[in-house]
């Protein structure tokens, strides 16, 4: 059975819906929050909250996956540098979506 297995399109094609998502990951980690609707939210949460695993790692290959996906070298600074030890002890839930 393949139930629960798609992702939000968010009324994209793939190219457009796979830049959406770098650029409000790479806003999320440089600013630490965005204002964004809620399937948008939804449909980054989980790609966050990976790039927070992975900079609790912080081996040359997670920086270079990490690199990868971000935008700009100084998220990829800020994240390994800032997050990763900020939720070092923590074993997920890195992330919080709240409405306005």
């Amino acid at each position: 059975m393949r139930h629960r297995f798609g992702n939000a399109k968010l009324k994209r094609d793939i190219g457009s819906r796979n830049s959406l998502l770098k650029n409000l990951t790479t806003s999320v980690v440089l600013e630490e929050r965005v204002i964004t609707t809620v399937p948008k939210a939804k449909a980054v949460q989980p790609i966050v909250e990976k790039m927070i695993t992975l900079a609790k790692a912080d081996t040359l290959h997670t920086r270079r996956q990490a690199a990868a996906f971000l935008t700009t070298p100084k998220s990829v600074q800020k994240l390994f540098e800032t997050l990763g030890s900020r939720f070092g002890q923590r074993n997920g839930g890195y992330t919080r979506i709240t409405r306005l």
